[in-house]
């Protein structure tokens, strides 16, 4: 409220262990400095307040809800994998500084498991929500989930023809039109549908012209109406992280994309040794000590290096737009850090962002 901006994000040893936690930070407006990050849930604390077991936890999605307060969502499990989720809520009225009990969110009467967030939500004219998620249990599909103000599922829309596609995000162009882009499972293209009654209905998923690796991907609606979509946007690994811009309702296909931040030489994988300098180097230009890049790095060996080769990786990206009209880009950098680029919509992108900050610790 008060131009300040809170980041989310999960951080543990690996995806999926047992030390996994939510964890946030926040930035100051005039600063641009990020705070310490500190713990908001772990899985001690869904454990009591679900009463239930919760083996692993991850995914954390937060957004201002219509009445002022901050929603956190978050995806948890209990038994199996990921395709045994179930969506975890809170509630804040202090800004975050504190939270209340989470809560499941019923999406089914049944087993009330397979379903995941990701995407940011967005607010129906009547107060109510409308949360963009996705489906893993034997095959991959998106749904849009209408939440009423007391965080009770009301309605719910598959998207057609989503099958293999997962993580959809919204990009809203006026009361009655939408459209939803989604993550393919099986690496082919950015996948899309459209809806122009307000989402009681969307058309049959379709392919867009932007390959898609498997990687997720962010999207926004500027004040202006303008478009923007983040995205990895080559065929194979996520090297290469790019924003696309298009104009309300229109489609991204053929655009020009305006790179984030790529590896230097994409398709060839550095070396144990330049990639331990590489990302060493740049930790330390932005203020981490000798030991602590150090951790860093050898957190994103574990995750992104071969025997005697590394992948780089740029990935995950979340968008939105500040109150000052500044759109924000937060991403997961190597696997290890967060990374936050701020930049003013209504001005020609520049050469490189105008402004990066290494937000948080890692992940």
């Amino acid at each position: 409220m008060d131009g300040r901006l809170r980041a989310v994000w999960f951080s543990g040893s690996r995806e999926g262990a047992s030390d996994v936690s939510i964890r946030s930070a926040v930035m100051d407006a005039s600063s641009l400095h990020w705070s310490e990050e500190t713990a908001i849930f772990d899985r001690k604390r869904i454990q009591q307040g679900l009463w239930r077991y919760v083996k692993k936890l991850g995914n954390p999605v937060i957004a201002r809800a219509p009445d002022g307060s901050l929603i956190l969502w978050m995806v948890n499990v209990s038994l199996g994998g990921w395709a045994g989720s179930a969506i975890t809520w809170a509630k804040s009225l202090d800004e975050g500084v504190t939270w209340s009990d989470p809560r499941r969110l019923v999406t089914s009467p049944f087993l009330n498991i397979s379903t995941l967030v990701k995407g940011a939500p967005i607010a129906y004219q009547d107060g109510q929500i409308g949360l963009p998620v996705y489906h893993e249990f034997v095959t991959k599909f998106a749904e849009v989930l209408r939440i009423n103000l007391h965080g009770q599922v009301v309605d719910k829309v598959r998207i057609p023809g989503s099958g293999t596609s997962l993580q959809p995000v919204f990009l809203v162009s006026s009361p009655e039109r939408a459209q939803i882009y989604m993550r393919s499972g099986k690496r082919t293209a950015l996948m899309t549908s459209d809806t122009g009654d307000a989402g009681k209905s969307w058309s049959p998923t379709h392919a867009t012209a932007w390959p898609n690796p498997d990687s997720a991907l962010a999207g926004v609606v500027s004040q202006t109406g303008v478009q923007w979509l983040a995205l990895n946007p080559a065929p194979k690994d996520r090297e290469t992280l790019a924003l696309l811009q298009s104009g309300a309702g229109q489609s991204f296909d053929g655009v020009q994309p305006w790179t984030v931040e790529s590896s230097p030489t994409p398709q060839v994988r550095a070396s144990l040794s330049a990639y331990e300098r590489l990302l060493g180097d740049e930790l330390k230009a932005h203020g981490a000590s000798e030991s602590q890049a150090k951790a860093y790095v050898d957190s994103a060996k574990r995750q992104l290096c071969g025997a005697d080769a590394c992948l780089q990786e740029f990935s995950y990206p979340y968008l939105l737009q500040s109150r000052d009209g500044y759109i924000h880009l937060v991403y997961t950098w190597h696997r290890t850090r967060i990374k936050h680029v701020r930049f003013d919509p209504l001005q020609p992108l520049p050469a490189a962002p105008a402004a990066v900050n290494h937000a948080a610790a890692p992940h």
